[in-house]
């Protein structure tokens, strides 16, 4: 009776086995040709123009070149005479003492300061210490149109995002489609334009876009 138990024991251990095995090996197989069939989720990404990288390779910060309307701070060290508050004129120049016009458009701070230190250092100062600061970044806008509650022209800023452009124009209206904004850029080719989706990106689901001076957002009204 005992030997006919044991025997029944085994048997039973055996099936068991036979069947945790089986569902092991199934699941393993379905988890593969799930992995395979399965689409790798996709996170829209934006690239900046190749206009926007310098010959190195390293990206151009667009935000830090001066343009027409800037204000600028240039400090010389022990110079007050030298030192003052000037606005970039519309064709893009400063007139400075001693040195006279200084072209500022599409050029850095520091870029100035290394030319007017330069050309002092030429003649008039023996090793000057120049700094340019920029009080007012006028030159740099972005647009914001339709379905906000602020519609305008708004300041650029270093590194600003489209979420932040909405902000600044005050957020959505109740019939704005924030799916399909849609920001218009003008580039060396001609108008190119994306299209964005703020509410993604509100919801973590997308990257941020990056906006350049110059961008016009327009916001559509939903259809419903």
């Amino acid at each position: 009776m005992e030997e006919r138990r044991e025997a029944m024991n085994r048997i039973i251990f055996r099936i068991f086995s036979i069947f945790l095995i089986s569902a092991l090996l199934l699941s393993a197989l379905s988890g593969c040709v799930w992995n395979k069939d399965r689409a790798p989720e996709k996170r829209e990404s934006y690239s900046a123009p190749e206009e926007n990288f310098e010959a190195d390779g390293r990206l151009r910060d667009v935000a830090a070149t001066l343009g027409a309307d800037d204000v600028l701070e240039i400090t010389v060290f022990s110079e007050k005479n030298l030192s003052g508050v000037f606005r970039i004129s519309p064709d893009g120049s400063i007139q400075y003492p001693l040195i006279g016009t200084v072209v500022a458009e599409g050029k850095t701070p520091a870029q100035i300061s290394d030319e007017i230190r330069a050309r002092l250092a030429d003649g008039y100062l023996k090793e000057p210490h120049v700094s340019v600061f920029v009080k007012e970044f006028n030159s740099k806008k972005i647009f914001v149109f339709g379905q906000v509650q602020k519609p305008g022209t708004f300041r650029y800023e270093e590194s600003m995002n489209i979420i932040q452009a909405i902000t600044l124009a005050g957020g959505f209206t109740k019939t704005a489609n924030g799916s399909s904004v849609s920001v218009t850029r003008k580039e060396t080719a001609g108008e190119r334009r994306f299209k964005v989706s703020v509410e993604d990106i509100s919801k973590g689901e997308k990257q941020n876009f990056i906006l350049q001076p110059g961008d016009i957002i327009f916001v559509p009204e939903a259809l419903f």
